[in-house]
């Protein structure tokens, strides 16, 4: 195996292994999954808590394998990119904040993958598969695809808590009474 062989792997290795650590995670906690799917403005959070537990799984062990690459890649960034709209984006770029930096990182990184390809030790590999779209293909499938699947769950299961407002001066917030003089 050369230099690129070697990314590649340890490319596949990286995200596949962290996306199969979250769907596992999820799926050995489902409730709580799924109250935490509910406390950020989910509607069905139980669905939400099973479909994320199988799709980050199922795409964690796709990239490993370099299975579908370009699909499993789209499974990952539309992953991320709900994380990213629904908690991230808020809390600025540092993770250390709750930022969005690690969840555009593993996007970017799945995008990467897509375009250079999972190389020939991947089942795409094997099965003559890896190479029958161009890398510029394979990076907008993985960004496309991603991208328009958060786009639909968001917009079919998603209504964000509303913020508590503040009253407008003027209009609410009544004066308070002078203090009494003796």
């Amino acid at each position: 195996m050369k230099g690129i062989g070697a990314a590649r792997l340890v490319l596949r290795a990286a995200i596949g292994g962290t996306m199969i650590a979250h769907g596992i995670k999820h799926a050995r906690s489902l409730e709580g999954t799924a109250g935490w799917f509910s406390s950020i403005g989910f509607r069905e959070p139980e669905l939400q808590a099973a479909a994320s537990a199988v799709v980050e799984t199922g795409a964690g062990v796709a990239v490993l394998a370099g299975a579908a690459t370009p699909l499993a890649a789209a499974a990952v960034v539309g992953t991320m990119a709900v994380a990213a709209r629904t908690v991230h984006l808020p809390n600025g770029f540092f993770i250390t904040g709750e930022g969005y930096e690690y969840v555009l990182n593993l996007s970017a990184a799945s995008v990467a993958l897509a375009a250079i390809g999972p190389g020939g030790f991947s089942v795409d590999g094997l099965l003559g598969i890896d190479e029958k779209l161009s890398p510029a293909q394979r990076a907008a499938l993985a960004a496309g695809v991603g991208l328009g699947a958060a786009a639909l769950q968001l917009a079919v299961f998603w209504r964000p808590k509303a913020e508590p407002r503040e009253p407008e001066t003027g209009q609410s917030a009544q004066a308070a009474p002078a203090p009494a003089v003796d």
